[in-house]
């Protein structure tokens, strides 16, 4: 066979391969654990690339879910991006169009992470084969990322230069479209923040007493007032993790917050963050208690990367979007009952670009459609939405794209029941095989076209003249929250 055959072979391969990818994710989220606590996947992950035939590496970085998978032998060194972390309390049973928890209270994937991490190790499993049967030169590299939703397990791993080793790395995400990622987005830090005062009677001595909550709660009014004073981009949002107990007559001589800092820009993000800092000072200040600083993450904002967006996008317009059975769309019809209408035309172009956005109108019949069974026109621009996530940290490293596939209804939202409910059904299924063949595809062009990989470089290098701020300040440790 020919290259361009091989090519094909490969990324049949995922298909032929496909019970083996649903059985992984159903694994994963049979066992939902939330971020930087995912030893059962990890623990299988680094299993399974063993057994076939990857050399793994655990513990990346000091981390102890975080690991990584590599086959074949010189350059290009091709990453590929996996996560598999849950969120608290979504736990959902499959397939349901009510609430309906597996375990009251229990963890759930409500971002698709276990169907994220298994269609990136079938891209690389993919990748490996046609390095197998070509015998080119290149190594694919499967990245065991832990920590996404709270640890940027990413950034801590770019603090340590893992991804600058990288020619390029792809990666995806599960949503409500098909399209290919671009712009930029928010950077963002987080700050635990553990108040210390002095108990006593509220009724009896009150006077001696030095209220810890009291220091949350006018830390909490300080940034209300600060948020006036901020740029568009930024954001800042809190998470009262401690409240000193549950006895009113107390004066409560501890109480923890938790706060997450956005800007566009890290190096905002940053200079905010100072701020906030200075606000738990004054609340301090103000109660005469005391408070220990506990940095727990942070990420930067996506650089992106339009040689890497345009051959991502060319394989997906080859290889095509899944089309979904009459079964399919009426139980994505019946759960887009259960969330509020869809106002927003879908996909990134739509928010930027008039004439796309009246495209996927038509495309939608004015968003009636239950599930987004077309490929998005094609977009690549530097514009900003909100959101952060650490794979901006791996794109200010090496040249970095990802896609998106549908695998949930239309405009249903993120970190909610009903995503977990979505999570073993067979839209989910052929959102991430569709993910897997678009990434391998993508990879093994990269492989044997160094003109290609050469200007995905350049445009890198242009984009990230600047220089890499890490949001990770020195000496921090992965904290699970």
């Amino acid at each position: 066979m020919n290259k361009t055959e091989l090519k094909n072979a490969s990324i049949d391969s995922i298909e032929s391969m496909a019970d083996f990818y649903e059985k992984t994710a159903d694994e994963i989220w049979e066992n939902p654990e939330l971020s930087l606590k995912e030893y059962k996947a990890a623990a299988l992950y680094c299993r399974i690339l063993r057994e076939h035939g990857f050399d793994v590496r655990e513990k990346l970085c000091g981390i102890d879910t975080a690991f990584c998978g590599s086959f074949g032998s010189g350059r290009p060194y091709i990453g590929i991006l996996g996560e598999f972390d849950a969120l608290s309390g979504l736990s959902q049973k499959a397939g349901s169009c009510e609430k309906d928890p597996v375990v009251q209270d229990g963890d759930g994937h409500g971002c698709g992470h276990n169907l994220l991490g298994v269609g990136s190790l079938a891209a690389a499993f993919a990748v490996k084969k046609y390095l197998q049967d070509s015998g080119s030169s290149g190594t694919v590299i499967f990245f065991g990322c832990p920590g996404e939703e709270g640890g940027s397990g990413k950034a801590f791993m770019a603090r340590e230069k893992v991804w600058e080793k990288l020619d390029a790395a792809f990666c995806w995400h599960p949503a409500d479209v098909n399209q290919v990622k671009t712009g930029t987005n928010n950077s963002s830090i987080q700050v635990l923040y553990k108040f210390k005062g002095t108990a006593a009677h509220a009724a009896e001595c009150p006077e001696l007493g030095r209220s810890a909550l009291d220091a949350v709660e006018l830390m909490n009014v300080g940034v209300q007032f600060l948020r006036e004073h901020m740029t568009d981009d930024c954001r800042v949002h809190y998470a009262i993790l401690n409240a000193g107990g549950v006895s009113p007559n107390v004066v409560q001589s501890e109480a923890d917050v938790l706060y997450m800092t956005r800007a566009n820009k890290v190096k905002d993000c940053v200079a905010l963050q100072k701020r906030v800092d200075k606000i738990a000072q004054g609340a301090a200040l103000m109660t005469e208690t005391s408070f220990e600083r506990v940095f727990i993450d942070g990420t930067s904002e996506l650089l992106p990367n339009f040689t890497l967006e345009k051959l991502m996008y060319d394989n997906f317009e080859k290889i095509g979007v899944v089309q979904h059975n009459d079964e399919e769309r009426a139980f994505a019809a019946e759960l887009r009952k259960t969330f509020p209408p869809q106002s927003a035309v879908p996909g990134i172009g739509a928010h930027f670009n008039a004439d796309i956005a009246e495209t996927v109108m038509e495309k939608t019949h004015d968003l009636t459609e239950p599930l987004n069974d077309f490929l998005m026109p094609y977009y690549s621009g530097t514009g900003f939405t909100a959101g952060s996530t650490d794979v901006g940290d791996v794109s200010w490293l090496t040249p970095a794209a990802q896609i998106e596939t549908a695998t949930w209804p239309s405009g249903m939202p993120l970190h909610t029941w009903q995503t977990v409910a979505c999570g073993k059904s067979s839209i989910a299924y052929k959102g991430m095989l569709c993910a897997g063949k678009v990434m391998a595809a993508s990879a093994i062009d990269l492989i044997e076209d160094p003109e290609l990989l050469k200007a995905a470089r350049e445009e890198f290098k242009r984009r990230a003249k600047g220089g890499y701020t890490c949001p990770i300040e020195p000496e921090t440790v992965p904290t699970a929250l």
